[in-house]
């Protein structure tokens, strides 16, 4: 097993990898972890990287109990390390000659209403979700260009379709998220390259907990019973959510697809949610949101009427 910053070059090979390659970021935990395990499972070569190598110690004993430890490599890569990043697809490819499948799981989630979320934070957050996503992938696709396959998986949210109060950094990542992935899909379909958005609901992973434990508010916050309600309702839907194991196994199935979908929603509700909001004009969804959040709506000082549930 290797555990240096990149492949060492006394192991390097010059010639493709008889194993398919595929490369998983945030692979400490959560998704990334359980992805790294599943694919190894089904006979691929994984470059499993993180921001720390003293995080691999769960995903390495998981998978020696799953007996995969000898073909899962760690690497560290910060996605936020732009020349890091070049370097460790640069070793990859001279290594294994072929990245198969990338998967963009890495991620953070900020939380706070937008009024009180300072624009570092918001910054931190689109330079990890987005914009280390975006580099990691622009690095990768000249690599599959040439090759004419290799599958895309962005790790999106049901937060890329829907703006949940209380979440707007991580709202907004993520539909940049979507948006980028539309786009690279048409651009990448003649040359053999799939693009696919995983958009999951609630899922107890750790993400979702180091966002509860550093929710921006300010003291005697204006907006701390609407927060409140957020949370509550977040923590709830959490504690029921669905085992995290299903986007692992979907993207290992999914990976063998000849024509996947772009979009596949997951996680209970999901669907009914994204039908309704498909289906309801906006303002009804919004109240639909607030009463099931319990956020209390404040008066309509408007001089103007309006059947709220009329229009988008």
């Amino acid at each position: 097993m290797n555990t240096s910053k990149v492949p060492p070059s006394e192991h390097r090979s010059y010639f493709p990898s008889s194993e398919p390659v595929i490369l998983v970021t945030g692979a400490s935990s959560g998704f990334g972890m359980l992805i790294s395990i599943t694919m190894a499972k089904r006979g691929y070569r994984v470059i499993a990287s993180m921001r720390e190598l003293r995080n691999q110690d769960q995903l390495m004993e998981q998978a020696s109990a799953a007996k995969v430890d000898g073909v899962i490599n760690c690497v560290e890569m910060d996605v936020t390390d732009h020349g890091t990043i070049s370097k460790v697809i640069a070793e990859i490819i001279e290594r294994y000659g072929r990245i198969d499948v990338l998967v963009n799981n890495a991620g953070m989630a900020i939380g706070g209403f937008i009024e009180e979320v300072p624009i570092l934070a918001w910054q931190q957050q689109m330079d990890v979700n987005f914009i280390g996503l975006v580099t990691i992938t622009k690095a990768v696709l000249p690599f599959m260009r040439q090759q004419r396959s290799g599958t895309i998986f962005n790790i999106s949210s049901v937060s890329g379709r829907v703006g949940f109060p209380g979440y707007a950094p991580y709202v907004a990542s993520k539909f940049a998220v979507e948006g980028f992935s539309e786009a690279l899909r048409l651009e990448m379909k003649p040359h053999g390259v799939k693009v696919v958005l995983i958009e999951p609901g609630a899922y107890p992973t750790k993400i979702w907990q180091k966002g509860f434990d550093s929710i921006h508010a300010t003291p005697q916050s204006p907006y701390q019973e609407q927060l409140d309600a957020v949370l509550s309702y977040s923590k709830s839907t959490l504690h029921n959510g669905a085992d995290p194991q299903e986007i692992a196994d979907a993207i290992a199935r999914i990976s063998k697809l000849r024509r996947p979908k772009l979009r596949y929603a997951m996680g209970k509700g999901v669907l009914f949610l994204l039908f309704i909001k498909a289906l309801l004009p906006w303002n009804c969804l919004e109240q639909l949101m607030l009463i099931l959040l319990k956020i209390r709506k404040a008066p309509d000082r408007s001089p103007f009427d309006e059947d709220t549930c009329s229009k988008r």
